[in-house]
């Protein structure tokens, strides 16, 4: 579900592809002039390793309330008029998209504020945990 006139912000967890077009679509305000997208994607490598892939894994139920109150936090404090975060779940290969942070405000410096700090505290305080799987074959579970 993405935002509408009556919804500001919205999170999700999904187990599939994370479509953009929908999400910049769905920050249309009329008081907007800015509209700013974040996608996380797969990279091939990290810290001199190969990747071959990624699987995330939640709990669910703390990770959305987080995710909501984060999201929450940032409309306020940045008086945004839209504000999306949505993570995947499960496998993400190389170049697919992990998360989306998308917010519009009316002017740019808000977005450019919320965003970076949006993705932050996500990384520090969402009960989300990514898995590293190695070419080598190798996995390791990655959490700051």
């Amino acid at each position: 579900m993405l935002p509408n006139a009556e919804t500001r912000v919205v999170v999700e967890l999904v187990d599939g592809p994370i479509e953009s077009e929908p999400i910049l679509e769905s920050l249309s305000d009329l008081d907007a002039g800015a509209h700013s997208l974040f996608l996380g994607k797969t990279r091939r490598r990290t810290a001199g390793k190969e990747t071959d892939h990624l699987v995330y894994d939640a709990y669910r139920p703390m990770a959305l309330a987080e995710l909501r109150r984060l999201a929450d936090a940032a409309a306020d404090r940045w008086q945004l008029k839209r504000v999306v975060v949505i993570h995947r779940l499960g496998r993400v290969d190389l170049g697919e998209a992990s998360i989306a942070i998308a917010a519009s405000s009316g002017h740019r410096r808000e977005v450019f504020e919320a965003i970076p700090w949006l993705l932050d505290e996500i990384k520090s305080d969402v009960p989300i945990w990514k898995q590293e799987h190695w070419s080598d074959g190798l996995t390791e579970w990655v959490h700051p």
